[in-house]
C-alpha cells in the first residue's frame, strides 16, 4: 500500500515537470566546430537535469549549417514539428543567432510555438518567449544577430573575392582537373576523354549528338554530377574555357544573404578573369576554332529557332512500354515529301531494347505516330465529349461579339452631319450681317473663326466616324470567321494541334494500335483501337 501511495506521489511530481527539448547548432563541419557541436549537447544535457522542475525530452542539433534561413535545417523543423504536436512544453537554445539569424524566422516560429503553448529561452540573451515583452526583445536582438550575419556575409564575400584574384579556386572538382587546396591539377584519365571530345567534334566534324551517343556506347564513364551522356553536357565542355588554362569565376552570385540562392551572374557583379591560370588540357587554337564552330551554328540556327521553339505536343505523348516521352522527328515519304511524326525518346536514342558496352539496359520497343494521327485521335476524342454545343457556341460567340462590338451607329453619324450644315449656313449668313453693317469687322471675324474651329472639330469626328464604320465592317467579317471556326471547334471538326495542346494531358501509346488519351480537368481516360477506328468514351 506505501509503495502504491509512494508510487503515486512521484508519478504526480513527475506530472508537474516541463518536459524541455535543447535545440543546438554550428556553422560549420570543421573539427574545431564539431567539437563546439558535442560540449553544446553535453552542456543542454546537464543544465536540464540540473532543474528539478525539468525534464529533458530530447536534443535537437543541425551540425554543418548556415542559420541564416531554416528551409535546409532538418532537425529544427522536426523539433517545430514536435513542439506543435505537443511532445513538450519548453525549447531552450544558446542565443538567438543559433536558432535564427533571420528576423523574420526568429518572430515567426516564437509566435507559431507560443500559439501551441510552447516557449522558447534564449539563455545568454535572457529572453523568455512567454513574457509580456519578450517579442519586442527578440525583435531587436534578432535584427542585431541578422546585421551580424549580413556582415560576415560582406566580409567573407570580400575575402573570397581577393583571393580569386590571387588564383584561389573556388569550386569542385570537374572532368579532367581535380581543384585541390584551392588549385586545379590534371587528371589525366578524365584529360583524355575531354581531348578526345574536342577531336572528335574539331577534327572529326561530328555534332554534339553523335559525340555524346558514340561516348554511352563506348562505355565511357561521365562526370559524378551527370547521369550519362548528354550533347548539352558536351557542350558545356566545348565551353569551358578552362581547358585551355583560362579561368573565369564568380559565374554565379548570392544576391540575397539570408537566402543563400545563388543565380547565374550576368553583369550584376564582376568577373575574375585570369588568363593561362594553369596547364591546359588542349590548346588555345583547338579551343578557339570549336567554339568559332558552335558560333557558326547558333548564328545559322537563330532564324529557325524562332519558329521551333517547342512543338505543340511535346513532352505530352508518353511510351506506354518504358514511359520516356515522345519526341519530334521529321520524315521523308517515298515521294519526297516531309511529314511530322514522335518517336519515344529512349527508342530514338538506343534503337531496340539491347545492353551496352557498359552494361546498362537500353532501347526501347515504343512506335512512332504521325503528328496527323496525333490530330486525328484528338478529333475523335473531342467528338465524343457530352456537352451542349449549341450553348457552348452561343456563349462563345455572345462573348466575342460584346469585346469587339462598336459603339458607333448610323443615328449619331446623322446628327453630326446635321450639325455640320447648321454650322455650314450660319458661316454663309455672317457675310450678309457684315455686308449689311449689322456685323462690325471684329465681330465678324470672331463669330467666323468660332464656325470655323467648330467645323474643324466636327470634321475629325466625322472622319473617326467613318473609320470606326469600316472598322465594324471588318468586325463583322472576323465575326463570322469566328463564328465558324467556334462551331468547328466544339463540333470536333479536326483542327490544328496548337488548339488540341491547350486541352490535352497526355496520350499514352501503348502499341501501334492502342492509346489512351487523357485530358486536362478530367478524371478519366478514352481508349483509342486503330483497327476498329474507334474511341471508347469513359
Amino acid at each position: 500500500m506505501n509503495r502504491y501511495e509512494c508510487s503515486n506521489q512521484e508519478r504526480k511530481i513527475i506530472d508537474k515537470k516541463k518536459r524541455v527539448a535543447a535545440y543546438c547548432r554550428v556553422s560549420t563541419d570543421n573539427e574545431d566546430q564539431a567539437n563546439s557541436f558535442e560540449s553544446q549537447q553535453r552542456y543542454f544535457k546537464q543544465y536540464i537535469e540540473h532543474n528539478p522542475d525539468w525534464e529533458l525530452y530530447g536534443i535537437f542539433a543541425d551540425e554543418g549549417i548556415s542559420g541564416t534561413n531554416t528551409k535546409k535545417r532538418k532537425e529544427f523543423n522536426r523539433m517545430i514539428a514536435c513542439a506543435k504536436n505537443g511532445d513538450f512544453d519548453l525549447i531552450i537554445t544558446k542565443e538567438i543567432s543559433r536558432f535564427a539569424r533571420n528576423t523574420l524566422d526568429s518572430i515567426y516560429y516564437t509566435r507559431d510555438l507560443k500559439k501551441h503553448g510552447v516557449g522558447v529561452i534564449f539563455m545568454n540573451d535572457n529572453i523568455n518567449t512567454l513574457d509580456g515583452d519578450a517579442e519586442l526583445r527578440l525583435a531587436i536582438m534578432s535584427s542585431i544577430a541578422q546585421e551580424e550575419s549580413r556582415k560576415t556575409s560582406e566580409r567573407v564575400k570580400w575575402g573570397q573575392k581577393r583571393q580569386m584574384e590571387q588564383g584561389v579556386v573556388f569550386g569542385r572538382s570537374m572532368l579532367g582537373y581535380d581543384v585541390k587546396n584551392g588549385k586545379m591539377h590534371i587528371n589525366e584519365e578524365g584529360a583524355e576523354i575531354v581531348r578526345l571530345i574536342f577531336h572528335k567534334f574539331v577534327n572529326e566534324k561530328k555534332g554534339t549528338h553523335v559525340i555524346a551517343r558514340e561516348l554511352r556506347e563506348a562505355g565511357i564513364q561521365s562526370m559524378r554530377c551527370t547521369k550519362e551522356w548528354q550533347n548539352t553536357v558536351i557542350l558545356r565542355i566545348l565551353r569551358n574555357e578552362k581547358y585551355c588554362g583560362d579561368l573565369v569565376q564568380k559565374k554565379t552570385y548570392t544576391p540575397d544573404f539570408l537566402s543563400h540562392e545563388k543565380k547565374a551572374n550576368l553583369g550584376q557583379e564582376e568577373f575574375i578573369i585570369i588568363k593561362d591560370h594553369h596547364e591546359p588540357i588542349i590548346s588555345r587554337e583547338m579551343f578557339d576554332e570549336a567554339n568559332h564552330i558552335l558560333d557558326e551554328r547558333s548564328l545559322s540556327q537563330e532564324g529557325k529557332a524562332k519558329y521551333s521553339n517547342r512543338y505543340s505536343f511535346s513532352g505530352k505523348i508518353k511510351c506506354g512500354c518504358c514511359g520516356s516521352s515522345y519526341v519530334a522527328r521529321y520524315k521523308t515519304r517515298k515521294d519526297k515529301s516531309r511529314y511530322k511524326a514522335w518517336r519515344c525518346k529512349e527508342a530514338a536514342k538506343h534503337g531496340s531494347p539491347h545492353i551496352d558496352k557498359a552494361g546498362n539496359k537500353v532501347g526501347c520497343t515504343g512506335r512512332s505516330i504521325r503528328n496527323e494521327d496525333a490530330i486525328h485521335i484528338m478529333c475523335l476524342v473531342t467528338k465524343s465529349l457530352k456537352y451542349n454545343k449549341e450553348k457552348i457556341a452561343g456563349n462563345l460567340l455572345a462573348m466575342i461579339k460584346s469585346i469587339i462590338s462598336s459603339d458607333v451607329t448610323d443615328t449619331e453619324d446623322d446628327n453630326l452631319r446635321l450639325q455640320m450644315k447648321t454650322i455650314e449656313e450660319k458661316r454663309t449668313n455672317l457675310i450678309d450681317l457684315y455686308i449689311s453693317g449689322d456685323l462690325t469687322r471684329d465681330e465678324f471675324a470672331a463669330e467666323r473663326a468660332k464656325c470655323e474651329n467648330e467645323i474643324s472639330e466636327l470634321l475629325s469626328v466625322i472622319d473617326n466616324t467613318d473609320k470606326q464604320k469600316e472598322t465594324l465592317s471588318q468586325q463583322q467579317k472576323l465575326v463570322d470567321e469566328m463564328t465558324k471556326t467556334v462551331n468547328e471547334l466544339v463540333n470536333g471538326v479536326e483542327y490544328d494541334d496548337e488548339f488540341y495542346k491547350e486541352i490535352l494531358d497526355k496520350i499514352v501509346v501503348n502499341d501501334k494500335d492502342h492509346m489512351d488519351v487523357y485530358l486536362n480537368l478530367l478524371p478519366f481516360k478514352w481508349s483509342y483501337t486503330a483497327a476498329k477506328e474507334k474511341i471508347d468514351t469513359p
